[in-house]
């Protein structure tokens, strides 16, 4: 019975060092893969909409994100946080009120913030107030719709 149990006990010790060599080995792989990606890949500006999937003004705020995500997705980032699902974000970020929309630039300083429901034309507003969607030319270049 001692010999049976040393035997599974090893086993148990074996299995887990092997699960855990597997994740480092992954890590790895991932690490790698991040180092490798070209030296010219540029940051977009970027919206993060902060609020909680069961909040009824964030689930409104849901097809407007989703599409934005879609249409501009060459002109910036769309990201969306559950503080209700991860609470450290809501002090990270300092929310007072769910949904709050943070606006950045390319290089990660805050633009622009909003608390409350925002539609899609005040979002597009707001990014042609800061030179995100206009040509070169000044002209808009971000659709009406």
């Amino acid at each position: 019975m001692a010999a049976v149990k040393t035997i599974y006990r090893a086993g148990v010790v074996l299995a887990l060092a092997g699960a855990i060599a597997a994740v480092l080995v992954i890590k790895q792989r991932d690490t790698d893969h991040t180092a490798a990606l070209p030296a010219t890949t540029t940051a977009l500006p970027r919206l993060v909409d902060l609020g909680a999937g069961k909040c009824a003004s964030c689930k409104m705020m849901t097809p407007v994100l989703e599409a934005l995500k879609r249409e501009f997705a060459d002109q910036f980032s769309v990201t969306f946080i559950d503080v209700w699902e991860q609470p450290e974000a809501a002090e990270e970020y300092g929310i007072r009120m769910i949904p709050t929309q943070i606006f950045y630039d390319a290089a990660g300083n805050e633009l622009y913030r909003h608390e409350g429901f925002i539609s899609r034309e005040d979002i597009l507003e707001v990014w042609q107030k800061h030179g995100v969607g206009a040509d070169r030319d000044g002209a808009r270049s971000l659709p009406d719709r």
